[in-house]
């Protein structure tokens, strides 16, 4: 398949990075730098054994977007650090691992890997969108089960799981999503909308769990037809309609915050593999002691 575009989930991947590796990594100067050597080492495994063509590393400029928060307010308010007046809410994040994002993202930049975000919206949202418009192959590469919403055979759009590890990843498609859920991929944010997810403060709909869900959209479709069959009170049991009645007002703006945006206009975006700067990437390693990390990462993708 040609064209095989890789979208990394960079923060998905970078706490999965840093809590990977031991924080006795650090520069010759004695600052943290495990996060960016066990990033580089992803990437490096990621090309070597998917081969895309292009990678692009989708950034969260906005990690709890106020649209999000004014239609279900708790949303993500448990990762809250400080809460800023008229701004970006501070987001929880070790101060080891925040004094690394610049190194990161200069990483990124002399291996050729443009970083994309867009104000008022998450990294999932810049994925939604870039998959949405590829033309060709897509492989997201993230350990956040939310986007299995992307997934689509048809488009040859899949998910790279990294919540087993990187020695154990999973390759999600249409017939995983199936298995595991019971639900199509296309009915995966509603499924979520549904069960809840604690990580994200979506409350879910009580007394509601996977089965349930995966039920309910299997007999009415979506979010929509399960309400509608719950207003006419046919189609569900007395307690299920009563617990679909109860949350209402959440499942008529619940859908809006869990599903990813797919329409924005993010301009050109390239990422052809290929384009590193052989210097910087070295000039990097050297100053910040990225090792072979760095080393190998430069080999796949030249």
């Amino acid at each position: 398949m040609t064209d095989r575009l890789m979208l990394l989930d960079t923060a998905s991947l970078y706490f999965r990075a840093f809590h990977g590796v031991p924080d006795t990594v650090t520069s010759p100067d004695g600052a943290p730098v495990n996060a960016a050597r066990g990033l580089l080492a992803m990437i490096a495994a990621l090309s070597g054994a998917y081969q895309p063509e292009r990678i692009v590393a989708c950034w969260d400029d906005d990690w709890r977007p106020q649209w999000r928060v004014d239609l279900i307010p708790g949303y993500k308010a448990h990762r809250v650090a400080e809460r800023v007046p008229d701004g970006a809410d501070v987001e929880e994040i070790p101060a080891a691992l925040e004094a690394q994002l610049p190194l990161i993202r200069s990483c990124l930049d002399a291996l050729g890997i443009p970083v994309v975000g867009r104000a008022g919206y998450e990294a999932d949202d810049i994925i939604g969108s870039l998959a949405a418009q590829s033309t060709g192959a897509v492989d997201v590469v993230t350990g956040d089960r939310d986007l299995f919403q992307l997934v689509d055979d048809t488009r040859n759009v899949r998910i790279i799981y990294t919540a087993r590890g990187m020695s154990n990843l999973e390759v999600v498609t249409d017939a995983t999503v199936v298995a595991k859920y019971r639900v199509l991929p296309e009915q995966y944010a509603d499924f979520a909308t549904l069960r809840g997810d604690p990580s994200d403060g979506l409350p879910g709909v009580p007394g509601v769990g996977e089965k349930t869900a995966a039920t309910l959209l299997a007999a009415h479709g979506d979010i929509r037809g399960i309400l509608a069959a719950a207003e006419a009170g046919e189609g569900m049991s007395a307690g299920v309609r009563a617990k679909v009645l109860a949350a209402a007002d959440y499942l008529a703006v619940a859908p809006r915050v869990v599903a990813v945006a797919r329409d924005l206009d993010l301009g050109p975006v390239d990422g052809t593999v290929g384009n590193v700067d052989a210097a910087a990437a070295a000039a990097l390693a050297e100053r910040w002691g990225l090792g072979t990390a760095m080393e190998r990462a430069v080999a796949a993708l030249t």
